[in-house]
């Protein structure tokens, strides 16, 4: 197992833990990754797109003119797809996008962004992740440790920290069962405490 030094705020060494290896040293699997992340911002989707068909829009179903002898084109009714203000051709309706994705391709690829993170050097383990409930304080905190934007992790996510974290744009904070492969390929940096790494581990399905 690798060591990672344990740091405090200052970004000072306060000691050390191991990484378990099947989680965070496993080799990158990038299909299983863009799998995951299209399942993600697919069950994301609200799916609330409606327009109106013929059948739908307000208007006469009364034939406009007869068929033969007027020269144009024929038709059946002013509420046609041909007309101005009739009804959409296919139009989008309401509908869920979200689909299931076994479970252990979930976990390979939360295996995968972790170690794809941990092979740049972008994951932090701190003594603990604290605050007052205070934005600015927070802010202050994490670009004091060199972090433009990052997801946040704690054991269980703390009441404080998530009012304080809520406005800030560029970061990322919750609780271990919040864990997600989108969140971590886009943020880019992952700050961990000590006390989560277990159940990251067990997350991931080690």
């Amino acid at each position: 197992m690798a060591k990672v030094d344990v740091l405090n705020w200052e970004k000072e060494k306060v000691g050390e833990v191991e990484l378990n290896p099947a989680a965070f040293e496993t080799e990158v699997n990038e299909a299983v990754l863009h799998s995951v992340v299209r399942w993600q911002l697919a069950c994301r989707r609200r799916g609330t797109h409606k327009a109106k068909v013929k059948g739908e829009v307000a208007g006469s179903g009364k034939k406009p003119f007869k068929q033969k002898g007027t020269g144009n084109a024929r038709q059946g009714m002013v509420r046609s797809p041909l007309f101005p203000g009739g009804g959409v051709t296919f139009a989008p309706s309401p509908r869920d996008y979200s689909y299931t994705l076994p479970k252990k391709v979930k976990q390979l690829g939360l295996r995968s962004a972790l170690s794809q993170l941990n092979q740049e050097g972008k994951v932090f383990v701190v003594e603990s992740l604290k605050a007052q409930g205070k934005t600015k304080e927070l802010s202050a905190k994490l670009k004091k440790f060199g972090l433009d934007k990052a997801v946040l992790m704690d054991g269980e996510a703390d009441a404080m920290v998530v009012r304080a974290s809520k406005n800030l744009q560029n970061y990322r904070y919750y609780g271990v069962n919040g864990l997600n492969v989108y969140d971590l390929l886009k943020y880019g940096t992952l700050v961990v405490t000590k006390e989560s790494l277990t159940k990251i581990v067990e997350r991931c399905g080690v």
